[in-house]
């Protein structure tokens, strides 16, 4: 018996590694509660757009310090990564929360509700936490006191990375993101895994949702310019009509989605969002432009329709005498959940908030730069609920908007499963 006794106990103590630590973690959890609510208030109040997140990045590694966490700031401009030493040698964790507002004026009458003004864009308009950033550093940061707390425990190291401008920054034409410098300046080289969490407006407090594989879209801009011939409206035959050949090149685009693309599998989306040419009500112009925005699941599936895209323009304009120019510029990769990882720890997200409250989610056709850490290592990133109890998701404020609100009372939740992340995957190593 002791033969047999002995092989299911190692067997166990590899399966559930160091889940006897669940219990410090919700105590400490439900202990600082308070402390993160008031800590979201307090950076909500005060919100900052991307890459100048300097009041918020310093918040951060004044708490990071206090707990006797490595600091380095201004990582990515205004990024601050803190390194927690385990007591224990083992894998390191990665936990990442953005930081970055919106230019959004918020219309709520919160006692905590922003009134910071800035220009954007040439227009002047109200900063606001309209997508929940805020939400993420708080909880991160009372994740780090908890893991701060039990360190000595530890069987491995945990990376805190607290990453500015999620929503992107545009400076002389070209678009780049927090998550894709953090890359670029090495954050993940020492990394083995990392997790990350976005809070839901429209998913009811005290559930995780989370999908196997693509999970968000990649993000690519899409621009068509048609070349025709210029001719007096009056006599159309004379020139090449860029006008229409824009319009059935706007409407072959549709066969992508309806005959190429098994969206069975996963969605896509290819929308022209703008189209501008003529100049007069009979003029035919020389040529039209068009801007429009392309979701896909997938590297496959991206290549696929990129493909489409550019033999339907191409050949549409070519039947009609015209030319077209497609240009399509990369964005977000997709957001893919890796597939062992993920199996591996829906035990865990099962564990955080109870079977019943853990649902898969569909496909989501928004996109995240968290996508550019899952590049470089396996990553997992799920959902957290965020609307009031007994809340209609279709009445619900969504993100981005100036009415969006969240329910403080689903951040506990958010603190035990990061930290659960956290302990549960050293213990699988």
């Amino acid at each position: 018996m002791k033969k047999l006794i002995l092989p299911l106990f190692l067997i166990s103590t590899m399966a559930f590694g160091q889940t006897n630590l669940r219990p410090q973690i919700d105590q400490k959890a439900s202990e600082i509660e308070s402390k993160v609510i008031e800590w979201r208030r307090d950076i909500h109040q005060n919100p900052e757009l991307g890459n100048q997140e300097f009041r918020t990045a310093k918040k951060i590694a004044d708490h990071l310090r206090s707990l006797g966490i490595e600091v380095k700031e201004n990582m990515a401009v205004t990024g601050v990564v803190g390194y927690l030493k385990g007591g224990k040698p083992g894998p390191t964790v990665a936990l990442r929360a953005d930081m970055d507002a919106l230019p959004v004026t918020e219309r709520g009458d919160l006692p905590f509700k922003s009134t910071v003004t800035t220009v954007y864009n040439g227009q002047e308009t109200g900063v606001m936490h309209a997508c929940g950033h805020d939400t993420h550093v708080a909880i991160l940061m009372g994740v780090a006191e908890i893991l701060a707390s039990m360190k000595d425990q530890l069987e491995g190291n945990v990376k805190f990375i607290f990453q500015p401008a999620e929503e992107g920054i545009n400076e002389e034409g070209v678009t780049t993101w927090g998550a894709k410098q953090l890359v670029e300046e090495g954050v993940m080289e020492d990394v083995d895994a990392i997790f990350g969490l976005h809070i839901s407006a429209q998913t009811e407090v005290g559930t995780i949702g989370y999908r196997p594989g693509p999970a968000q879209a990649a993000v690519d801009n899409l621009e068509i310019i048609v070349h025709g011939t210029q001719a007096h409206g009056a006599s159309p035959w004379s020139g090449v009509d860029p006008i229409v050949t824009a319009s059935q090149i706007v409407t072959g685009l549709q066969t992508i989605l309806s005959r190429s693309v098994n969206i069975t599998q996963n969605p896509a989306v290819v929308t022209i969002g703008a189209i501008h040419g003529g100049i007069r009500h009979n003029i035919i112009p020389e040529k039209v432009e068009m801007i429009g925005t392309i979701r896909t699941f997938g590297d496959e599936q991206q290549a696929l329709v990129h493909k489409r895209i550019t033999e339907i323009a191409t050949n549409i304009a070519e039947s009609a005498g015209a030319k077209a120019e497609v240009n399509i510029q990369k964005l977000y990769p997709s957001t893919v959940n890796d597939l062992d990882l993920t199996a591996k720890m829906v035990p865990t997200l099962e564990a955080a908030a109870g079977k019943d409250h853990v649902r898969v989610n569909p496909p989501v056709t928004g996109a995240e730069d968290f996508s550019f850490y899952q590049r470089e290592k396996p990553g997992l990133f799920i959902g957290l609920g965020g609307m009031k109890k007994g809340g209609d998701p279709t009445k619900t404020p969504s993100h981005h908007t100036p009415d969006f609100y969240i329910d403080e009372s689903g951040f506990i939740l958010g603190l035990r499963v990061m930290s659960y992340f956290v302990v549960d995957y050293m213990g699988m190593k």
